[in-house]
């Protein structure tokens, strides 16, 4: 696993879902990467910034108004500090030619992130839900490179159709799982401390911030979750990152009287 050196105020975030139909939240997230060309000094977007990804052509070629906003707004932010871009469940498609528009860099994630807070597994968060066989078996099949081409060579319309499908097919799945079994299961996170050697997890895709204590071959660790954005369909609407910097690791809840 690479070692990123990352220096000074490193913004994270995660779990956006951009669409047509999220424009509320996509507000929101534009004041988030203004604040961000501000004050950080590099931004890392961990994980489904986008609901589905259908192929870097669907953004560079004749994009739709709300996806070429974000792609002005995020083109922005690379401008004006370092924006890595990394893969979560619903955007693992993102590739080299969207990343090289924006003049972002994609980020391979578990990755080690040597910071002024010290070294920090960060991770988008899916590949830990090992108790979700299910699911592991659909991720497993999804990131295979072949199928990944067969699907990138389809036309555009059809990849659409298959997107809704597969959305569809997700969110009934999803009513006959426990909440336990689509979170993250503790021994996946050990294992993956222990293999990093970080003592420190920053990851996303569970929607569940919090700060977890916990502890790996006696040593104390920490699991950092960032939270999901949601101003549109939510209430009380919902959003926040995670700053590194030399105060340490500091989860940010966007407080939902300052959704508009």
């Amino acid at each position: 696993m690479n070692k990123i050196q990352l220096r000074g105020a490193l913004w994270i975030a995660s779990d956006i879902h951009l669409g047509e139909a999220v424009p509320k939240t996509a507000q929101a997230f534009y004041e988030f990467l203004a604040q961000a060309r501000q004050d950080a000094d590099a931004l890392i977007l961990c994980g489904d910034i986008f609901d589905a990804w259908i192929g870097d052509d669907h953004a560079l070629d004749d994009p739709p108004a709300w996806l070429a906003r974000a792609m002005r707004e995020l083109s922005a932010t690379a401008r004006a500090i370092p924006l890595w871009l990394a893969h979560g469940n619903r955007d693992f498609l993102m590739g080299d030619a969207l990343a090289q528009a924006l003049g972002a860099r994609l980020l391979e994630a578990p990755a080690c992130l040597s910071t002024d807070a010290g070294d920090i597994l960060l991770a988008h968060g899916d590949e830990y839900c090992t108790d979700d066989h299910a699911y592991q078996r659909f991720r497993r099949i999804v990131h295979t490179r072949w199928i990944q081409a067969v699907f990138l060579a389809l036309p555009l319309r059809l990849r659409r159709a298959i997107a809704r499908w597969a959305r569809a097919r997700s969110r009934q799945a999803r009513h006959g799982k426990t909440m336990g079994i689509m979170d993250v299961t503790p021994r996946a996170i050990t294992e993956a401390l222990r293999a990093s050697g970080c003592t420190r997890m920053i990851h996303g895709h569970t929607h569940r911030p919090a700060v977890h204590d916990l502890a790996v071959d006696g040593r104390p660790a920490r699991r950092y979750v960032l939270p999901d954005w949601e101003y549109d369909h939510a209430q009380p609407a919902r959003g926040g990152w995670i700053v590194v910097d030399a105060t340490g690791i500091n989860l940010v809840i966007k407080h939902p009287r300052q959704a508009r």
